[in-house]
């Protein structure tokens, strides 16, 4: 249960019109003391998880000054369990995946890290599905949608008396939906290729791409075992023992 009387509850939401495209983000903030303010931007060749990134991102800025307990609702399930799951492990790491890759956007987690860790308590993370009719998630997204075409929204700053929109309006469940499981991948046997009437084997798919790229008639195939290697070597008319 929130404490309105204390509690800051902020609204985020990030857009981009292709991804990398042109983007834009929005937040709300409404104070305990009745007092109601948006923000947004836009940024050209980002993506949509960097512009859900900068959205709390300017929010926590935004509310530097205010001491108390804030509640922010996002519809980005990437942000949320970024901060509070995955980024323990990226730190221990260097600033790398389980897999040994940079991190995405690290530059922004550094930055929404450090304005968590400077607040007195850590922020409340509520995840709110989007385009559901929750009018602080809609109006958030409405901000971002507008600066993704290029132009500026018309952002309110005043009292909550004033303000159209239902913000404490909350959806009842604000639990994040459990994690789907990864499919594992399956690893290629090999890779063929039929050019010219001559099958040849590639370990990877990159040295099968640049035999067959841009040549018309090539075949070319990925396959997953000894046996399937031969049923597709059988369907062109070679053997293993052409290779």
């Amino acid at each position: 249960m929130i404490d309105l009387c204390r509690t800051l509850v902020i609204f985020t939401d990030g857009a981009c019109s292709g991804n990398p495209g042109p983007g834009g983000w929005g937040a709300i903030l409404a104070y305990p003391s009745n007092r109601v303010t948006e923000l947004g931007g836009k940024k050209l060749g980002t993506t949509n998880n960097q512009m859900e990134l900068t959205s709390v991102i300017a929010a926590l800025e935004e509310a530097h000054d205010f001491k108390g307990p804030v509640a922010i609702f996002t519809d980005s399930t990437y942000v949320i369990r970024g901060i509070t799951q995955w980024i323990k492990g990226w730190q221990k790491r260097g600033w790398k995946t389980a897999e040994g890759k940079d991190v995405a956007n690290a530059d922004l987690w550094k930055m929404l890290l450090h304005l968590v860790n400077s607040r007195q308590r850590q922020p409340e993370w509520h995840y709110v599905r989007g385009h559901q009719g929750n009018p602080g998630n809609e109006r958030a997204d409405e901000i971002a949608v507008v600066f993704t075409k290029g132009r500026d929204a018309d952002l309110y700053r005043g009292s909550l008396l004033g303000y159209s929109v239902a913000i404490h309006d909350f959806p009842d469940d604000t639990a994040l939906p459990e994690m789907r499981p990864q499919t594992e991948k399956k690893l290629a046997h090999s890779y063929l290729s039929l050019l010219y009437g001559d099958p040849k084997r590639h370990p990877d798919w990159k040295s099968c791409e640049a035999r067959v790229k841009g040549q018309s008639g090539a075949k070319f195939k990925k396959t997953s075992s000894a046996e399937n290697e031969v049923e597709v070597l059988a369907k062109w008319g070679y053997t293993p023992e052409d290779l």
